[in-house]
């Protein structure tokens, strides 16, 4: 195969000086096999200049290239060079040019994706064009800002519908055409054809409608008044934010079948991983995340779609701002009025990690080279960090002026494309705030700031003394040149100054008069706190119970408590009246866990001691996930580990007896699920699979039941007699990852050894199955039983993603990295691997972060234990 080029920055914009691009004619053909579909290309473009001649190029990346025809003259397809195509002396003026091709279909989620759901036999393809795939499906000048108008057909098998960014017509003999769309980039082009169930309804003269498989229909029938509900209101809510209305002609949800990411803003057709149609019980919590998306997908209709990027530096312009108002407006203008909590405690940790590891860059990097590097931003930062930030910078600069910036920015490049300093331009606009200082030192820089609070009391009264601590974090990220293993720690703090302004509330609390568990809010302070340096502020009463900076987690900071305030976090953090507020304190204590400030099995005995009480789902769910997945399985030693699953199960019990009398089935849902996750014997849990139940409930559904077959596979307490049964059981998608995951846990060295050929030796397995696969490989219970794989996993792991790509590479970096080997050994061959087998970049970076999660687990371990 020939190798791809990846577009740089330059050539983007030698050619978007070159080139206008007016109108794609797109024809593609679903009618030609399983392997391969038709693509059709006609361009128009208008070459600038006056006299000189033009060399540039258009990218495709096909099976076969059949015909090249430039203003109705032939061009030789031999000259194809890997994914470019070149196109030499183009005299200045219009132009028009015609290429087709036979393309691939995809088993790893990019480009044209092909599935064939296994419980009925139908088949969907779906587009996911992102960054660079376009060509994976048609000819294009793959840049974001040669945005251009697009024409779609589609020729589709009898019995399938097909959908698009504006409204499809079918024309009979299973042609489909698609309403002409305004000018968009080329990676927001979308496609979804096959037997799709449709559910559909019309809003503000608008056709509304969500689609699925057709095996998910009972499903999404059951939830689809709340995603029309869900959806209405993040509409209407934007159309009360924004001046500028809705600006495409529908809006299609579908919900698509292994899908890479949460879910993608194509204009007018936005695709969803189709986990969200929940076949199995969810909690109040999942039903809130898929809102949050939702609401997400839908503030990138304005916000990356209507104004585009004008190059992948700018990706946190997309990803921050939906990431942001995702989670406002969900609070807004849905039931889900709490979403701010599960961002601290779910999602803000996320970023707080990505922005230690020498992988971190700065929300608005100002280097992205090319298109690969540029993938490796859709991270923690890009979504976590930057929303953070734009919920601080509302804070400063308060909502009202926040929202006319906005405006101006819709205004001022509607349909175009637009930069940081376009839009920072926009909110100067609005406000006599000096917002391009605040951008530069909450946008430009790097690390995570931390606030330790000091008290003194003195004639009655306390005072309070924020020290305000920057990180390390330099101006730009690490040079992973300089810097080949990645290894050195970033986040060592610097005394005497932060990196960054916060406007944040400092809570004040009392224990309760009548009840010393509890605790009251005595009052809530601002506080400035400038890069400079300290703050101090001094208030009238004795000492209280409990200071919390950032009350509320309006900034992004790392937080520290004073001795007294966690001497009373300790017996009283389940008596905070605020869910958030207990968010910030988890996510405080979480912080000093990983940083080896706290011991890791004092983290486990606070959540021993408030859990049990504690009524917030999604804290209840980050604390154990946390607790379980971090502590049990990586931060302490294998000796450590059996007490620690003991703490937690008898934790996880204690909850589900709190929750017998139905009124809190989320809450039992969580705890049943990691009753099930720290199993440490089968009995208990084997005796429910047998029965179909938990003991007053729930019932076990498929979700459940494959919980609980994986870990008794762990546990060598099933076979695969049993995971072929369930299989039978359940021979769904769903049902075909989780017997995947089952069989490669299984505590076999032949089912291991068929595990890694599958995922290593054999390009078989779609990006979900290599996953589910990679899942349950890894066991902290077998790691005699899988040492030999570990030296094993570098070499492999590069090969594979030097062969399969990018979200193969992220798969084969996230799920088949061995986390639970926290050695030296494993360290030392990781660092190995970065320095001299050149991991193509997506695989490097994942490399880089998990090594360095690593190198922290090996130095908690050191201070959990001396």
């Amino acid at each position: 195969m020939a190798s791809m080029s990846v577009l740089t920055r330059d050539e983007a914009q030698t050619r978007a000086r070159l080139l206008d691009v007016h109108h794609y004619a797109i024809d593609l053909d679903l009618t030609r096999g399983d392997e391969t579909f038709d693509s059709r290309t006609a361009i128009r473009f208008t070459v600038r200049g006056e006299t000189d001649a033009a060399d540039t190029f258009v990218e495709v990346k096909p099976a076969e290239l059949r015909t090249v025809t430039l203003d109705g003259q032939p061009l030789d397809t031999n000259t194809l060079d890997g994914n470019r195509l070149a196109l030499k002396d183009l005299a200045p003026g219009e132009h028009e040019l015609r290429v087709e091709a036979a393309m691939r279909y995809s088993r790893t989620g990019e480009g044209m994706h092909r599935f064939t759901d296994p419980t009925d036999g139908e088949t969907y393809v779906y587009t996911q064009l992102f960054m660079d795939d376009v060509q994976r499906v048609f000819a294009a000048f793959d840049q974001p800002d040669l945005k251009a108008v697009f024409d779609l057909t589609v020729t589709a098998p009898q019995g399938w519908s097909v959908l698009a960014n504006g409204i499809t017509e079918h024309a009979g003999d299973g042609r489909w055409t698609a309403a002409t769309t305004p000018p968009i980039s080329t990676y927001l082009v979308a496609v979804a054809a096959g037997p799709w169930h449709s559910v559909r309804t019309e809003h503000r003269g608008l056709p509304f409608g969500i689609h699925c498989r057709r095996s998910l229909a009972p499903h999404l029938d059951a939830d689809a008044d709340e995603l029309f509900e869900v959806t209405r209101g993040c509409f209407d809510r934007y159309h009360e934010k924004f001046t500028e209305p809705y600006p495409f002609d529908s809006y299609d949800q579908a919900f698509v079948p292994e899908f890479n990411a949460g879910a993608m803003e194509n204009p007018g057709l936005v695709t969803f991983r189709d986990e969200f149609v929940f076949r199995s019980a969810v909690t109040d919590t999942q039903r809130q995340t898929r809102a949050m998306v939702i609401a997400h997908e839908m503030a990138h209709m304005w916000f990356g779609d209507l104004v585009t990027l004008r190059w992948w530096d700018d990706i946190w312009l997309n990803e921050s701002f939906a990431e942001y108002m995702g989670y406002q407006t969900t609070a807004e203008a849905t039931r889900f009025t709490d979403t701010w909590t599960e961002f601290g405690v779910t999602r803000k940790p996320w970023g707080y990690d990505a922005d230690q590891r020498p992988s971190t860059h700065p929300v608005a990097p100002e280097n992205v080279p090319d298109t690969a590097s540029a993938l490796l931003n859709f991270d923690g930062i890009s979504y976590a960090k930057g929303a953070s930030a734009l919920r601080q910078l509302v804070t400063w600069l308060g909502e009202k002026d926040f929202l006319a910036g906005i405006n101006t920015h819709f205004e001022r490049h509607r349909f175009a494309n637009a930069t940081l300093a376009d839009f920072i331009d926009s909110l100067a606009a609005a406000t006599d705030r000096d917002v391009h200082a605040w951008a530069d030192v909450w946008l430009r820089t790097t690390g995570v700031d931390t606030l330790v609070p000091e008290r003194s009391a003195e004639n009655g009264n306390w005072h309070l003394h924020i020290d305000h601590r920057g990180s390390t974090g330099a101006r730009t990220a690490p040079d992973p040149a300089k810097d080949r293993a990645g290894l050195k720690h970033a986040g060592r703090l610097q005394p005497g100054g932060g990196t960054r302004p916060h406007r944040i509330t400092v809570g004040v609390y009392d224990h309760d008069l009548h009840d010393a568990g509890r605790l009251t809010l005595r009052q809530r302070l601002e506080a400035d706190l400038s890069t400079d340096g300290n703050v101090a502020l001094s208030t009238v009463g004795p000492q209280p119970a409990l200071v919390v900076l950032n009350d509320g987690d309006l900034t992004y900071a790392k937080i520290r408590f004073d001795a007294d305030s966690f001497r009373t976090l300790r017996t009283a953090l389940s008596g905070l009246p605020d869910p958030l507020t207990r968010a910030v304190a988890w996510n405080a204590l979480r912080d000093a866990v990983r940083d080896g400030e706290l011991p890791a099995t004092t983290y486990l005995d606070i959540a021993r001691t408030h859990l049990p009480h504690e009524t917030g789902l999604a804290l209840v769910d980050g604390v154990l996930a946390f607790a379980t997945g971090q502590i049990a399985d990586r931060y302490l030693t294998p000796e450590q580990r059996p007490a620690a699953l003991a703490t937690l199960t008898d934790l996880c019990r204690d909850l589900i007896r709190r929750t017998e009398d139905g009124d809190h089935p989320g809450l039992r849902l969580i705890a049943v699920r990691h009753r099930i996750a720290t199993a440490a014997h089968p009995d208990t849990i084997a005796a429910w699979l047998a029965d179909g139940t938990v003991p007053g409930g729930p019932e076990l559904d498929p979700e459940l039941r494959w919980r609980i077959l994986t870990r008794l596979a762990v546990l060598g307490a099933t076979d695969e007699a049993a995971i072929a049964a369930e299989l039978e059981r359940d021979p769904s998608a769903t049902g075909q990852e989780g017997a995947a995951r089952c069989r490669a846990a299984l505590p076999d060295p032949e089912a291991k050894n068929r595990a890694w050929e599958a995922m290593f030796a054999s390009d078989d397995l779609s990006n979900y199955l290599f996953t589910a696969t990679a899942q349950g490989f890894w066991q902290p219970e077998q790691a005699d039983l899988v040492r030999a794989f570990v030296p094993r996993y570098y070499a492999e792991a590069v090969a594979v993603a030097a062969r399969r790509g990018p979200a193969i590479a992220d798969a084969a970096g996230r799920w088949a990295f061995p986390v639970h080997a926290v050695d030296p050994d494993n360290l030392r061959l990781g660092q190995e691997c970065l320095a001299d087998a050149d991991p193509i970049p997506a695989l490097r970076r994942k490399l880089t972060d998990q090594l360095d999660d690593l190198a922290r687990a090996l130095r908690v371990r050191e201070t959990d234990t001396h």
